[in-house]
């Protein structure tokens, strides 16, 4: 299925673009012609349509080859949108350009000289609409396992951990990523999460071979570039694609930035996307979410707390010491949604916890009040959490604020997390919530720490509703 994909998707492509070309330059000359926008047509120039035909041939053919040298019908390149609008507005200004230049040596002086503007403008509006639409139908065949390459990462340091998190943040990029080998013995034998460890890089072959590997990437420090040259050339022998991930002076990739200037790549460091006037705009956005939100749920608010007071004894709130930025201990407020004295219960209730890592849950806890049940469901135990949002302790949008008991037992590489201020909700939450393994859910939040952006926190609010609507994977 996934070979179907990629063997009619890039056909179609260019069927669908051939066919947007003649439909916009049919519209640009009912524009020009009978609509006559800017400027009247002479009756003595007032030509058919088909004398444009040989232009318009010209013109789809010119077209479709300069979109071709831009990598538009390459399924496995993945671009920014931007990027690939660019390479439209690149590939259609080319060909209109060489159109006209031919225009003017042919010498047919009845070709009128704003169809060609109009025209151009009318590609590339939908030539672009069509690649947004292309990008939404790719991304539901990849969630649904089509048109998906299986990867192997070569290392497991900070470089293959940061491909692994960009990769599980980001399905709709079509990879999937069967596992990893390092030669640190602990590493090659410990898994990540799903991410399963494959044992040394010397078998990197049998692998390939028993995991149907399409994709290989090697994401080994700098040093060791004689191996990665042997790697490389071992896959390709073996018909797999081989990617090298730079680790240029033991730098995160997210504080890598890329530019290249005719094909030359130039790497340098960028700057951290939570930081400065980042920061500044991230608390605006808080407050301007927070304030109003609170004044609009403030009758829910009174309503759950007098369904609480009724339902069990106890207070209203649940207060609870929780780590913040970079470690600093704070007062976390909820719902309370057990009954008093359910904390000193924890330990008897081990044995049935039903998360990864160092945190516990469990789907059905007899320590949940009446209304304790439907307030976990619903999320409605977490809106409390916007008095610390006010008060500056969390975010918005950011990791879940974890114990000390569970910071005690992270990793090295898991206390990254601790540099983002926490959330009422974040991309973890938005991707499977409470049926994500731990290290799923750190690899997620590093990842957004680490390419944050205000577009990034409106989706995930957004996102966050029917999350909450339809409660999956929150208890």
């Amino acid at each position: 299925m996934k070979r179907d994909v990629r063997q009619w998707m890039p056909w179609v492509s260019i069927a669908i673009d051939a066919l947007l070309i003649n439909v916009a330059f049919l519209i640009a000359y009912w524009v020009r012609y009978d609509l006559q926008w800017l400027r009247l047509v002479d009756p003595a120039n007032n030509v058919p349509y088909t004398a444009y035909l040989p232009m318009v041939f010209l013109l789809t053919l010119i077209l479709l080859l300069a979109m071709r040298r831009e990598g538009a019908y390459d399924l496995r390149r993945t671009r920014p949108f931007f990027d690939e609008f660019y390479g439209i507005l690149n590939a259609t200004t080319t060909a209109i350009l060489l159109l006209v230049v031919f225009v003017f040596f042919y010498r047919r002086l009845f070709y009128s000289r704003l169809i060609f503007i109009y025209g151009g403008i009318l590609i590339l509006i939908m030539l672009t609409t069509a690649r947004l639409v292309r990008r939404m139908i790719l991304a539901r065949l990849r969630q649904s396992g089509q048109g998906i390459d299986r990867v192997l990462i070569i290392g497991a340091g900070e470089v293959g951990r940061a491909v692994m998190r960009n990769i599980i943040a980001q399905p709709e990029l079509g990879y999937q990523v069967i596992g990893f080998l390092d030669d640190d013995p602990t590493k090659s034998s410990t898994d990540i999460g799903p991410i399963r460890a494959l044992g040394p890089i010397e078998n990197v072959l049998q692998v390939i071979q028993e995991q149907h590997i399409d994709q290989i990437m090697i994401t080994l420090p700098w040093q060791y570039h004689r191996k990665t040259v042997r790697l490389v050339l071992e896959a390709e022998e073996a018909g797999v694609r081989a990617r090298v991930v730079p680790d240029l002076f033991q730098l995160s990739l997210g504080g890598i930035d890329v530019e290249a200037i005719s094909g030359i790549p130039l790497i340098g460091i960028k700057q951290t996307a939570l930081t400065g006037f980042n920061l500044i705009l991230k608390r605006t956005f808080d407050l301007l979410f927070t304030v109003p939100f609170v004044v609009l749920t403030s009758p829910l608010w009174a309503l759950i707390a007098a369904a609480i007071k009724l339902d069990s004894p106890g207070p209203v709130f649940f207060r609870q010491e929780r780590a913040g930025k970079n470690g600093k201990p704070f007062q976390v407020y909820k719902f309370r949604s057990m009954y008093v004295g359910a904390e000193a219960e924890q330990a008897a209730l081990l044995a049935q916890n039903e998360a990864s890592g160092p945190i516990f849950k469990i789907r059905d806890d007899p320590r949940r009040t009446r209304v304790g049940r439907f307030i976990r469901r619903t999320s409605i135990d977490e809106l409390p959490q916007f008095i610390n949002v006010l008060r500056g302790d969390m975010s918005v949008v950011g990791p879940r604020p974890p114990l000390f008991s569970e910071v005690a037992e992270y990793q090295e590489w898991q206390r990254k997390r601790l540099e983002i201020q926490p959330g009422v909700t974040g991309l973890w939450q938005v991707s499977g919530r409470s049926d994500l393994s731990f290290d799923e859910m750190v690899m997620l939040d590093i990842y957004y720490g680490e390419n944050w952006s205000l577009g990034s926190d409106i989706r995930i609010v957004l996102r966050t509703v029917p999350q909450v609507l339809f409660g999956d994977g929150a208890y």
